[in-house]
């Protein structure tokens, strides 16, 4: 199949996104990734290059603003050759004044902007897979239902509205509203392509190569990082509860999507356990033993309870579709805490 596919990938450079570049390389599919700016284009050229792949076979196009119209419109218009279409990219800080603005706008547009150039300019585009999140699926603060159960067809009940109150609402709108655009277009528009969401939870694991600058971690990974930081500043690190992913399933699971065609039409819900802040730092501590004394004192008691803030997520259908065994939690923070050492 790689030789005849062509794959397109928005927000090249994200961290799910370079796991994703690295499993097409070594498949052998001519990648073309979306990158901000030719800086960000070179540097992952070199990293993937320095990593052993077959970096001939990538080349980016800049992309500065996702959420401007017409974003993709010339990357798509020079690259007709693209059969497959991978959404990566999505606007995502909590740095935000405005929740409508900076989150629930670009990411609405950003996708509405991807589809109509696929629809428009990308003639032999086939499938289509747009990574949106569990946040799209589960309720969250006021909206939460502990102990009930949610699976692929599952969605967070929060409206638009609700989801312009404050920088964290903002982000989880984000994403179910994302979603729902994406399925409503295929709905209107009856496209010619497949399409396939993936909606993975809390994604833990190491990047996709060495990693230089450690102070811009992604923020889940942030979660396993806080602990080792925390230890040095001497303070209580921030104790989180939910489920965790780790993102080389992430990456894979992109890859069967477009793949395989019982994943046509699919939510590919990604979880695999339930975790808290208290297992990773057990782990660090036993397996990492130098680190000991660097870790800080925490106070398990004081974490937030599992049985008072989480769905349960049943995802069976999920893992039938994929067909592959997840990484389990002390593999994902085993390796992430190696690559940070």
């Amino acid at each position: 199949m790689s030789s005849e596919n062509v794959v397109f990938i928005s927000g090249a450079t994200g961290f799910i996104a370079q796991h994703i570049v690295k499993l097409l390389l070594e498949a052998g599919y001519k990648t073309i990734g979306s990158v901000r700016s030719e800086e960000k284009g070179e540097n992952l050229k070199s990293l993937l290059k320095s990593a052993g792949l077959k970096s001939d076979l990538f080349s980016y196009v800049i992309v500065k603003d996702i959420g401007a119209k017409g974003a993709f419109d010339e990357a798509l218009k020079a690259h007709p050759e693209v059969t497959v279409f991978l959404h990566t990219a999505s606007p995502f800080t909590f740095e935000v004044h405005d929740a409508e603005r900076d989150l629930l706008k670009p990411a609405i547009e950003g996708t509405t902007n991807a589809l109509n150039a696929i629809k428009e300019y990308g003639k032999n585009v086939q499938r289509v897979v747009v990574t949106s999140s569990y946040a799209a699926v589960a309720g969250f603060a006021d909206l939460v239902t502990p102990g009930k159960e949610v699976n692929e067809s599952s969605w967070n009940p929060i409206t638009y509205d609700q989801s312009k109150a404050n920088p964290f609402v903002g982000y989880i709108g984000s994403k179910k509203h994302a979603e729902k655009t994406v399925w409503k277009f295929a709905e209107e528009n009856k496209p010619k392509w497949e399409i396939t969401v993936v909606n993975p939870v809390y994604v833990l694991g190491p990047q996709a190569f060495e990693v230089k600058d450690k102070s811009k971690l992604n923020t889940s990974n942030e979660i396993i990082n806080s602990i080792l930081t925390a230890g040095k500043k001497k303070e209580e690190p921030q104790q989180y509860v939910g489920y965790f992913i780790d993102v080389r399933d992430v990456a894979k699971a992109h890859i069967v999507a477009f793949e395989k065609k019982e994943a046509i039409g699919q939510r590919l819900l990604l979880a695999d356990a339930p975790f808290n802040s208290g297992e990773i730092y057990d782990i660090i501590a036993e397996d990492f033993p130098k680190l000991k004394p660097e870790l800080p004192e925490l106070d398990k008691s004081k974490g937030p309870k599992f049985e008072d803030s989480e769905s349960i997520i049943n995802n069976e259908k999920t893992r039938k579709i994929l067909g592959f065994k997840f990484i389990d939690l002390r593999k994902s923070v085993d390796d992430t805490i190696a690559q940070l050492q």
